[in-house]
Order: structure tokens, then C-alpha cells, then sequence
């Protein structure tokens, strides 16, 4: 019954009628637990009851003891009320809850449902806080204890580098040459002070030598995996130059912070200033302001002028990519050009800085209108010949290859020794080989508007594995500072071939009749016999059969060297191993067009040489297939091995192993892929065995050896290349000429005339060079021999070539007319035979056309020529093309 109804409790006594209304009072109803002395429900009946005080009293009191609106009697399951009681871990606000045991840290939160139980109370937010600063101050006052001031004077000692020979001896130990002088502050000039506080930290004298917004750009970009970053302000600079070599890990950043924290609050600021442009690296191994005012200007510290100051100031945003010499040797992108061009903009903005700042007179700034001018490198003599070359070639090597983030000026700092693939017998001997040649035919004094100029560069990699036993960078790396076997934009003419045949058997040739993006299953694989035309000026089609035309509408006549045409008469039909063997240009062009210079693109990377727009040239362009493309010697002797190694691509390294303090930095891990199956492989490798037996080739034929190679010569005769291999290793050889290259300023010249040869053929010097340097080279080795061609691809006929009709079968009658003529030989149609592979012109002057009036008359002496094309309109009138001239042999040789 309600509350309002019910009758004042009665005493104990109250007798029969008393007890019998408690045993009726129903278990769903709300009735008041017995009031005792001790509040409890469960209290004795005995027990004195509480005074009845009404029904807010009664509500009070039930709340003041956990309970709901009214409590349960203690062992009752709380189901008996009309809200129920709490029974248990999920219950609601019913009756029968205890209080919650109190704990130490209150979460998930006691007393609260939903979402509120994990929402963290502003007592536990706020001791989480004040716990998490306190052990960040605490760690960082523990660090800012052991971390110490950086000494300049123990800074400024480098190290060598120590190089070795691929049999571990020791090749030369470099860096640390230039002898860091220290100067003090009074030596520098205010202008260098300005121009680097212009350039690199404007607050540096009001701020406390940190910058917190740098701190937390590098520490994001860390963490996320990305590239290291150096400290912002000049105070952090000079405590990342004081630990130059190590490597920038997130512990060392962190170390380096609270280092430079203290050097804020120890050093003073013009300390600082004077340290940090004492320990700055500036290049060319130049430490400190001193060393870098005698390298680049000649002269001391305290005679720079303001705009040698703002370029000096220039280099500390990295040396390599900012010194007008270039450095190649690090980044191919660093050329002299570019790294002018960047120099320059900087120093001017550096300029415009330190007026903006106040810390330049606006008049004196007019003073400075052109950029100063830098001495060239000076070489130590230590690194002469090709020393040289191989320092730079490893050093670039490990710098863009290794994992732990070393870079140029870490490796500057020295301390690391550093174990190359390079076999000091095999650099010798081409050394040797390229002298010889140049000794005895390339004469300045005698002709010196021929003979000026002329470089030859060359490269020798482990067919296996890819490893650089031998190069040849020019003649002196402290006189030529390009090294002529790495990238120089010569074109390799020709001996972009052996490409084109590889994507022919590897992709095949489009079918006529179906669309552009025709599947591969769609196309025909090629065998080496299939013939193609072999006609000088040979109209180019597209793989359907339409005329090639450019964007201004001219066609593509493709000329032979010499302007020949070779092969046999109608089609001047000629298959594609004698096509290789005379480096008939029209044919291959052809077939890149039939197979897709895409696919002869695809090709070349696949057997190793770089996709990129500095090394290879734009495939869109009939004239790729005879190599408009300038890879270096590296690449193309690495790519040509992958053809002697049966397929199997490996990248040329020339580091094994580099070691810092008895540990190892970095390790050569192989990687070697499958470019070309080994039946496209030693079918290549059989049609260029042929060059070297009996075509362009001969005179790198090394008795009892295998040898496969193509010769090259480029349009104007700017350069001329042989490139060959034996089963153990491949050799690439250059020449060309190439002016001002110091400078940056270069460009290719013509070598007709060269040397006393009318015209410079792959087949000349270049091979010659090949020959002498292949035959010391592989002395003492095993003699092996190439796999056997592999049965591969079906004979097409491309480029105007008409299959053969088959000869008619005449059936005589069974009483033949005595009048009727008996047939002629001559009523059989035949096609005349490509000369016979035992007819050589390069050994047989007398070797004859086999019909018509250029028919079978093999190609120019080197037949490697890529020259430039001969247009015409659409109506087919031809104007004009690079004529070629047809040159003596090497010492007086054929042709």
C-alpha cells in the first residue's frame, strides 16, 4: 500500500493482528524496511525502532545508505521491489548497492555507466599531465647533464679514407688532405658573419640556439621514415658538424638537441659564430673558413670581399650541388651547368638578404652585380691518372647506395675504409691500350685542328656479376676532371642493336592487320633469318604498312653508311645476322618500327642501362633503334653482359664492403634478374660472334677465344664505340671529342680527319683499344665457349621484302609437241642470294654486288653509322642527308 496509507508502525506487542498484516504485506509492494536503532533491514524486531520522521525523512535516509528510493532487505535478490534492486556487475541505480571499493587510480571510473565510466576524470587528466612533464623534465635534465660542449680544435681533425684493390691491397688513403687551420673571429670578416645569418638563421643572436618548430619538423619527418633533417639554427649546425660522420639516428638528434641547449646557454654567441665557420665543411675538402678562402679564392679568411663571403655562404647549403666545378662524380644531376645556375641564384638572394636585414649597405650591394669567379679544383697529386677516377666512381657509388643515410660530407670527415671490385692488373692494362693508341696516332702538334680534344673512355665489368674490375676515366683525374666511363652524352650509335634484336625475339613483330594495342599472343616472334630491306634511303613505315611521318608531315628515309644499299636485288633482301654483321641501318630501323621502339625501350632497360631522360633518348623517333641514346661505357659493357651471361641482368657495382671503427656500414648485396631467356640470349650472343668472325668486328678477334661485339659510329662522326664480351667478361670502348668540358661548356666535335683516318669507325681505334686491353685481360683465364644458338622464332620477311614465290612446276604433256620449246632456266623467278657470309669485305677488297646498281655492296666501313635522317615530303621528294665518307683501318687496315 502507498506510503499516505499506511498506519504508524505498531509496537512488538501489538499481538496477533500485528503479525498477521506483516505476513500479508505483499512482496511486490514498496514497503518500508522495520525502522530500528541501527537503520538496518535486517535489524531484530527487537531491536528499538527509529523514530518515524515522514516520507522525506524516510527517502533521506534510504539514500544516505546506497539505496534506491527504498532498499531491500540484505539477502534479497532485489527483484522483489517494483524498480529492482542492483543484482549484479550490470545493475542499474536499484536497491541493495554497496559502496565501491576505492582504488588508487579511479579508471575506468567506480559509479558511472556509458560512456561516462571511460571518460577520464579532470583529477586523473591533470595527474597524467603533471607525471608525464615531470619525467620529461627529469630525462632531460639527466641528458642535459651528460652531454658536453663541442671542441672545435678536436672537431676540426679529419680522417683518411682508406681505398682497396679488389685483392685487398691497398689502392690510395684520401681525405683530410687540406689542413683545417682555425682562426679566430677577429680573421673573419663581418660580411661572412652576415651573410650566414642572413642565409641561415636571422635570430641567431636574440634566439637560445634552438628553434622548436625545426625540432618538431625533423622529429615528424624521422618518425614517419623519412629522410633525416639537420638542426635550423647556426648553433645546432655547428653541433651536427661536431658529430659529422655519425650516423642521424632519432637517438643521436635527440642527444644533439640537448647539446645544442647547452651550447646556447655555456658559449657565447661570437663563439659559436667562430666555431661554426671553422667546422663548416665548404667541398673540395676544404673545412673551415681559412681552407675555404685559400681553395676557391687564393687567398686568407680576412681578405674576402662581401660578394666572396655570400658565396662561400652559399656552399654551406651543400657543396656538392652548389660548387661551379660540378661533382659528377656524387650526382650525375651535379654538372657544372646546374650547379652554376643554383650557385648563382643563391648568391644573389643571399645579397638581397643582407640588405633586407640591414647588414649591407644597398651601395655596397650595387658593387656585386657579377658572380665571382671560383679557381678550379686543384687536385691532389695522389689522386693523378686514374686514381682518380676510381676514388670518385666508389665514393659516388657508396654515397647513392648505402642505407644509413652517409653522405658526401659525412664521407669527407673521413674514417672509413672502403673495399672496390677494381682488379689493379686489368686498370693497368687498359690504361696501357688506350695510351698505345694515343701515342701513335693522335697528334695536337701535327694537327691541331684535328687532333685537339680527343677523349677515349672505357669500362670492364665481371660478366657474372656485374662487379667493375677496369675503367678508364681520360688521361689524368687532376687534369680532366669528367670521367669518360661514367655518363658523358655520347651517342652510342650502332651498338644500341643487338636491343632491337633482343626485342624482336623477345616481343616479335605486330601483325599488320590489327590495331595498336594488339596483344603479345597476337604477335610473331622473329628469327634471326628473317630478311628485311637493306636499300639505302629506305622509305620507313609504320608496322601497318602506312608511311612514318613526323609532326610537320615528312617522311623517314633512312640512309646507310656511305649512302649504300646492301642486300640482294629486287628488295635488296637481306636477313638479320648479315643486317648486324654490316650494321645496316635501314633494316634495323625497320624492324623497331615493326617490333615498337616501346618495346626495343623495354629491351635496353632490361639488359641494364638506365630509363631516364639524361642517358636515354625519346623513343618516339624512328632513329632510336641506331642509338640516338647516350649511355655510359659502365652501363653498356654492364647491359652487354647481360647477353654473355645468358640473360641474367646484374647492375655494375664497384663497392663490396665499406668499414667505419671495425664495423661494417654497408655490404653488396646481389641482385640479379632474369632480363632475356637463354634462348633470346645465345641467339643474340651467336649473330654477334658473326661481327667480330667476319663483319665490322674483326680486329677485336682474339685467337682461340669466344668473342661477341658491335661496332657504332654516330651521325658527323662525333663518336665511335666498341662493345664486345667473351664469356667471362664484358668491355666497352669510346672516342670522341668534346671541348671546354671543364668549364661545363662543351660540345661534341666532328673527328673526320682524327688521328689521320679520313673518318673514325667503332671498328678503329676503339676496337683496336678493345683487342690489346681483352687479350692481357683474359690471359690465364679458362678458355669458354658461348652456349649454341637455341632454335627461336619464325623467318618474316619486313621493310618491302617480298616472300620468295615458289618456283612453277611444269608438267610435260604426255605427247609433247616437238615444236614446243623446252623451258628455259631463266623462266624460273628466283631471288638472288644475300652475299655469302664467306665474303667479307673487311678482309676481301674484291667481295661484288650481287645485282642491281647498288646490290649487295656491303655498307661503309664501320656500318655503325647512325646519321640523321633524310626527309621528305609526302609526295616523296628528298632533301638533303649526312653524306658518309668510307675510312682507312686501324694502322693502315681495311677500310
Amino acid at each position: 500500500m502507498s506510503e499516505h496509507r499506511r498506519k504508524p508502525p505498531q509496537p512488538q506487542s501489538g499481538g496477533r493482528g500485528a503479525a498477521r498484516r506483516d505476513a500479508e504485506q505483499p512482496s511486490g509492494r514498496r514497503a518500508a524496511a522495520p525502522r530500528t536503532t541501527t537503520g538496518s533491514p535486517s535489524g531484530s524486531y527487537d531491536e528499538e525502532e527509529r523514530p518515524y520522521g515522514g516520507r522525506a525523512a524516510a527517502r533521506r535516509a534510504s539514500q544516505r545508505n546506497g539505496g534506491g528510493r527504498r532498499r531491500a532487505p540484505e539477502g534479497d535478490d532485489g527483484r522483489g521491489g517494483r524498480r529492482g534492486a542492483d543484482s549484479g556487475p550490470h545493475g542499474g541505480a536499484g536497491r541493495n548497492r554497496r559502496p565501491a571499493k576505492k582504488r588508487f587510480i579511479d579508471y575506468p571510473r567506480a559509479n558511472r555507466y556509458g560512456w561516462q565510466r571511460w571518460m577520464p576524470s579532470w583529477r586523473l587528466v591533470t595527474g597524467l599531465c603533471v607525471g608525464f612533464v615531470g619525467s620529461i623534465l627529469a630525462v632531460g635534465t639527466a641528458a642535459y647533464a651528460m652531454v658536453g660542449v663541442p671542441d672545435a680544435s678536436k672537431t676540426s681533425k679529419a680522417q683518411n679514407n682508406v681505398y682497396y684493390w679488389a685483392d685487398g691491397s691497398q689502392m690510395v688513403a684520401t681525405g683530410g688532405e687540406i689542413n683545417r687551420q682555425i682562426v679566430p673571429l677577429d680573421q673573419i670578416p663581418k660580411a661572412m658573419q652576415n651573410a650566414v645569418v642572413s642565409a641561415e638563421n636571422k635570430s641567431f643572436y636574440e634566439d637560445s640556439g634552438i628553434d622548436p618548430m625545426g625540432i618538431a619538423r625533423a622529429v615528424f619527418n624521422m618518425a614517419k621514415g623519412g629522410q633525416t633533417q639537420g638542426g635550423s639554427t647556426i648553433t645546432q649546425q655547428y653541433v651536427k658538424n661536431s658529430r659529422l660522420g655519425q650516423q642521424q639516428t632519432f637517438s643521436r638528434k635527440f642527444k644533439e638537441l640537448f647539446i645544442s641547449i647547452k651550447v646556447g646557454a655555456k658559449m657565447d654567441k661570437n663563439d659559436i659564430m667562430s666555431d661554426y665557420l671553422n667546422t663548416s665543411y665548404y667541398g673540395r675538402g676544404a673545412y673551415g673558413i681559412q681552407a675555404a678562402a685559400r681553395t676557391y679564392f687564393g687567398v686568407d679568411s680576412d681578405k674576402l670581399n662581401p660578394s666572396q663571403c655570400a658565396f662561400l655562404a652559399t656552399l654551406l647549403k651543400g657543396a656538392s650541388y652548389f660548387d661551379p666545378a660540378g661533382a659528377v662524380e656524387i650526382d650525375p644531376a651535379a654538372t657544372p651547368k646546374a650547379n652554376t645556375q643554383r650557385a648563382t641564384a643563391r648568391w644573389h638572394w643571399i645579397l638581397d638578404q643582407m640588405v633586407k636585414d640591414h647588414r649591407l649597405s644597398a651601395s655596397e650591394r650595387a658593387q656585386y652585380t657579377h658572380f665571382p669567379t671560383v679557381d678550379p679544383p686543384k687536385k691532389n697529386a695522389q689522386l693523378g691518372g686514374q686514381i682518380g677516377y676510381l676514388v670518385d666512381l666508389a665514393k659516388s657509388y657508396f654515397v647513392n647506395n648505402n642505407k644509413q643515410g652517409i653522405t658526401a660530407d659525412a664521407l669527407a670527415k673521413g674514417g672509413y675504409q672502403i673495399h672496390t671490385t677494381f682488379d689493379k692488373k686489368k686498370v693497368n692494362e687498359l690504361e696501357k691500350a688506350v695510351q698505345k693508341v694515343r701515342k701513335a696516332k693522335i697528334d695536337p702538334k701535327k694537327r691541331p685542328q684535328l687532333d685537339t680534344h680527343v677523349q677515349f673512355g672505357g669500362a670492364s665489368v665481371d660478366a657474372y656479376t656485374g662487379a667493375i674490375a677496369a675503367i678508364y676515366g681520360g688521361e689524368d683525374a687532376t687534369k680532366h676532371f669528367m670521367n669518360n666511363s661514367d655518363y658523358t652524352g655520347a651517342q652510342v650509335g650502332s651498338t644500341f642493336k643487338p636491343f632491337v634484336l633482343a626485342a624482336a625475339l623477345q616481343y616479335g613483330k605486330r601483325d599488320p592487320s590489327l590495331g595498336k594495342d594488339q596483344p603479345d599472343s597476337d604477335r610473331t616472334i622473329i628469327s634471326p633469318k628473317s630478311l628485311y630491306s637493306g636499300k639505302n634511303d629506305l622509305k620507313i613505315k609504320n608496322y601497318d604498312g602506312s608511311v612514318w611521318q613526323n609532326k610537320q608531315g615528312q617522311e623517314w628515309l633512312q640512309q646507310n653508311d656511305g649512302h649504300e644499299s646492301v642486300g640482294a636485288a629486287p628488295d635488296y633482301a637481306i636477313d638479320l645476322r648479315e643486317a648486324m654483321r654490316e650494321s645496316v641501318n635501314s633494316a634495323y630501323v625497320q624492324l623497331g618500327m615493326d617490333v615498337g621502339t616501346d618495346k626495343v625501350r623495354a629491351a635496353a632497360v632490361s639488359a641494364g642501362l638506365r630509363d631516364d631522360t639524361q642517358s636515354m633518348a625519346s623513343s618516339s623517333v624512328p632513329s632510336f633503334s641506331i642509338g640516338t641514346s647516350s649511355p655510359s661505357a659502365i652501363r653498356m659493357a654492364g647491359a652487354y653482359a647481360t647477353f654473355a651471361n645468358n640473360g641474367r641482368q646484374n647492375d655494375p657495382y664497384s663497392v663490396t664492403e665499406v668499414t667505419k671503427n671495425g664495423l661494417s656500414v654497408y655490404k653488396h648485396e646481389k641482385v640479379e634478374k632474369t632480363a632475356f631467356s637463354t634462348a633470346i640470349a645465345s641467339n643474340v650472343t651467336d649473330v654477334l660472334k658473326t661481327v667480330v668472325d667476319k663483319g665490322t668486328g674483326t680486329a677485336a678477334r682474339i685467337p682461340g677465344r669466344d668473342v661477341a661485339g658491335k661496332t657504332g659510329t654516330t651521325d658527323g662522326n662525333k663518336s665511335a664505340w666498341f662493345i664486345g664480351y667473351t664469356p667471362q667478361l664484358s668491355t666497352a670502348i669510346d672516342m670522341y671529342r668534346f671541348d671546354d668540358q671543364a668549364k661545363g661548356k662543351g660540345k661534341f666535335e666532328k673527328m673526320y680527319g682524327t688521328g689521320g683516318e679520313q673518318k673514325i669507325h667503332g671498328a678503329s681505334f676503339p676496337a683496336q683499344i678493345w683487342h690489346d686491353y681483352m687479350s692481357k685481360a683474359v690471359d690465364g683465364t679458362p678458355m669458354e665457349s658461348f652456349p649454341p644458338a637455341e632454335a627461336l622464332g619464325k623467318v618474316v620477311y619486313g621493310g618491302g621484302v617480298h616472300s620468295p614465290e615458289p618456283t612453277p612446276v611444269v608438267t610435260p604433256s604426255q605427247s609433247p609437241s616437238p615444236s614446243a620449246p623446252s623451258p628455259s632456266p631463266s623462266d624460273t623467278p628466283s631471288v638472288s642470294p644475300s652475299p655469302s657470309e664467306s665474303c667479307n669485305k673487311w678482309q676481301d677488297w674484291n667481295c661484288g654486288s650481287t645485282g642491281g646498281t647498288n646490290a649487295g655492296t656491303t655498307g661503309g666501313t664501320d656500318g655503325g653509322v647512325t646519321p640523321g635522317p633524310t626527309t621528305s615530303t609526302p609526295t616523296g621528294g628528298q632533301s638533303g642527308g649526312n653524306a658518309g665518307n668510307s675510312g682507312g683501318g686501324f694502322f693502315g687496315g681495311g677500310g
